[in-house]
């Protein structure tokens, strides 16, 4: 790649590569990675470049050269490591992602760290994902694509026990570095859910992938992720934390 930077310690730029396939719309998601680990970044990359509609366009060993690259070729979605040297991936979030960004980027938080915490930071930082570093190659590839498109996608095991801290279940009370909780979404929303949007909801709640949810009903994938958009439209959720919480708040998993 030329420009300032080129050939910089920890950068590895790869926008001169050939083109990935194109997707049914004509459109390539591009990625960024940014991780201190070379063999993760190896990992995520063979994983995301044999999607069919995914292509890493750059990656980066630390945080402060994941922003200058993200500046530069604007991805469609940046997948960041937590700790990292020079900035962690918080950090790198807030700058590429936060409320003060003026045209902000997609980022996807990938890491071993399990600690609410770092969730509760990473999704104030402006992060629409977060995804432990040992769940499936499916789930990274559906979080990329879910960002791609502005939406939401955090890992079902910490979905679940971010509901237990917004809904008052859980054993210890959220970090005070959590953001305020948003208004709780209408018991009973206007346009009712579906039996089977309820299905998909109680399974959500639960903890489930979309894979694994479309296993579960005997459905597609697509009919999955058409049931969750319904989801998200008719009870304003941003993402499936919110769909989990009006689940357990409203007494939906309870329900056969």
């Amino acid at each position: 790649m030329s420009g300032a930077g080129e050939g910089a310690p920890g950068m590895r730029p790869v926008s001169a590569a050939p083109p990935g396939p194109a997707t049914m719309d004509g459109m390539t998601i591009r990625v960024l990675i940014a991780d201190d680990q070379e063999m993760i970044r190896s990992a995520y990359r063979m994983i995301l470049d044999s999607q069919p509609d995914i292509q890493v366009v750059a990656d980066a060993a630390d945080g402060t050269t994941a922003v200058a690259l993200a500046r530069e070729l604007r991805p469609d979605v940046c997948l960041l490591d937590i700790r990292m040297p020079g900035l962690d991936g918080l950090q790198a979030t807030r700058e590429l992602a936060g409320p003060e960004v003026r045209d902000p980027l997609h980022v996807v938080i990938a890491t071993t760290f399990d600690l609410d915490e770092y969730v509760y930071r990473a999704l104030r930082n402006g992060a629409c994902g977060f995804l432990l570093k040992d769940g499936s190659p499916a789930l990274l590839a559906e979080a990329v694509r879910a960002a791609s498109q502005g939406a939401s996608l955090i890992s079902p095991s910490v979905t679940v026990r971010l509901l237990q801290h917004m809904t008052g279940g859980g054993a210890h009370p959220a970090p005070a570095a959590a953001p305020a909780r948003p208004a709780p979404n209408p018991p009973h929303p206007a346009d009712p859910l579906t039996d089977r949007e309820l299905d998909v909801v109680r399974r959500v709640a639960r903890g489930r992938t979309n894979d694994e949810i479309a296993t579960d009903l005997y459905v597609t994938l697509s009919t999955v992720k058409t049931h969750l958009g319904n989801v998200q439209r008719k009870l304003d959720a941003r993402n499936r934390v919110e769909i989990a919480a009006w689940a357990w708040e409203n007494g939906v998993c309870a329900a056969p």
